[in-house]
């Protein structure tokens, strides 16, 4: 039976009310079942995304905010100014449940959840060892870590989820960038 659609560029507006992709090789034998670009499940997973990826960066930057330790650490001439860490980070994790909320989607997306998700927990673990803590050798293990989940992420995503993979890219950079700045931290305050 021939469905009448109405044609907008490469999708189809079906009777139903529900948005297809056109199959241009198809033919009124052979009908195309596409999903719904946009649907209410997939908006409700990114708020959730959102939530514990924004949520749980506030949460652990509120319990653990640098104090008077870490204004008495010596410091590298690179460190930035203590502003400057609020922004790149609302900007990553905004990135970081993006990509997260894009892995859960895919139904061949095992390999790169598991990254995601243990990037999240290396991410979330960093604060408390280093500010809490007040340990940086430690944290260094675990930032050294999460450079390491986060290039495998890439390297994973970089054949199957591309915009993924160039979403991890800026978090990347900071991440080793943020490396350097804790091995400098750790060097220059090691105590006799």
């Amino acid at each position: 039976m021939r469905h009448l659609t109405l044609s907008m560029g490469e999708h189809c507006l079906c009777p139903n009310g529900t948005a297809r992709k056109k199959n241009l090789n198809a033919t009124p034998e052979t009908p195309t079942q596409i999903e719904s670009p946009h649907t209410m499940k997939n908006l409700t997973t990114f708020a959730l995304f959102l939530l514990l990826v924004m949520g749980g960066g506030i949460a652990i930057g509120f319990t653990t905010a640098p104090g008077a330790w870490y204004a008495s650490l010596e410091k590298p001439f690179f460190n930035p100014p203590n502003w400057i860490f609020g922004p790149v980070w609302t900007v990553l994790y905004l990135m970081i449940a993006f990509v997260g909320w894009r892995v859960w989607q895919q139904e061949d997306g095992a390999i790169l959840r598991r990254l995601w998700s243990a990037q999240l927990c290396l991410n979330f673990l960093w604060s408390p060892v280093f500010f809490a803590a007040q340990m940086p050798g430690l944290a260094l293990v675990v930032i050294a870590g999460l450079m390491f989940v986060i290039v495998l992420f890439v390297g994973k995503a970089w054949h199957q989820d591309r915009v993924s993979a160039l979403f991890f890219l800026p978090y990347a950079a900071w991440v080793g960038f943020a490396s350097v700045l804790n091995a400098a931290i750790f060097y220059l305050n090691q105590t006799a």
